[in-house]
């Protein structure tokens, strides 16, 4: 059945290690599209809740993918207009369906004839609020022809798809947090050692302490408006010069 196909699809997504958001949100996007009956294209928006100075919340768009340009287009309409399916799923955190937009145009008045443009005629749009608590997604399926979605028995299985792609694109978002900090761990590591290796070079010629090294360091670096780890390698670099003379 199409919904195991793409829970199995959307998990497996959360456990690769080479995935990003971005791409993540894209492959959502187009594995909606191409397997959810009645689909024609797919929409999956990462909304971030933000509240204002007067205490007022409202949501912003963190990141978004599209398996076709035309509902980024869209979407952008929503967004500036603050009306349309996603928007409104967001905000009232429940279902939005759109049984045929030519009939429905007093709905949304600054929506409708751009999402008309983009061929979109009917959708369902399900909210899933993101682990965390300050994020939420919502994932929309829309389609080129009228009431081309049975809400009855799509809206059970869409709520519990959305929730497996909230769920993938937080094990995306842990595992990207984790390569990003092994990454600056690495890139500290790798500025220590060569900090310690102009150290040395510096204690060899005047003979003077680690401390008084590392001053020297930090004097020349702030003199050139330099980060010291520059200067460290500048030095370790000029040092295996002159040794390979």
């Amino acid at each position: 059945m199409w919904f195991e196909r793409l829970a199995r699809e959307f998990r497996e997504l959360g456990h690769s290690e080479s995935t990003t958001v971005e791409r993540a949100l894209d492959q959502i996007s187009r594995s909606t599209a191409a397997n959810v009956p009645g689909c024609s294209a797919a929409l999956v928006v990462v909304w971030r809740e933000v509240t204002g100075p007067d205490g007022s919340v409202r949501h912003v768009v963190a990141d978004h993918g599209a398996s076709h340009a035309d509902l980024s287009t869209a979407l952008e309409q929503q967004y500036t207009s603050g009306q349309g399916p996603a928007v409104e799923a967001v905000r009232r955190v429940r279902p939005v369906q759109v049984r045929d937009l030519l009939r429905e145009r007093h709905r949304w008045p600054r929506y409708t004839s751009t999402a008309i443009q983009c061929g979109d005629r009917s959708s369902l749009t399900q909210p899933s609020p993101l682990p965390g608590g300050e994020r939420v997604l919502t994932l929309g399926m829309h389609s080129g022809r009228a009431e081309a979605f049975d809400a009855q028995t799509l809206a059970p299985l869409a709520a519990l798809l959305a929730e497996h792609a909230a769920a993938a694109l937080h094990a995306v978002d842990r595992q990207t947090d984790a390569a990003r900090e092994t990454a600056h761990m690495r890139r500290a590591m790798s500025a220590r050692t060569v900090i310690d290796q102009a150290k040395g070079i510096i204690m060899h010629a005047r003979g003077c302490s680690p401390d008084q090294a590392f001053a020297s360091l930090r004097e020349v670096a702030q003199r050139n408006r330099k980060k010291v780890v520059e200067v460290a390698r500048d030095l370790v670099a000029e040092n295996s010069v002159v040794h390979r003379r």
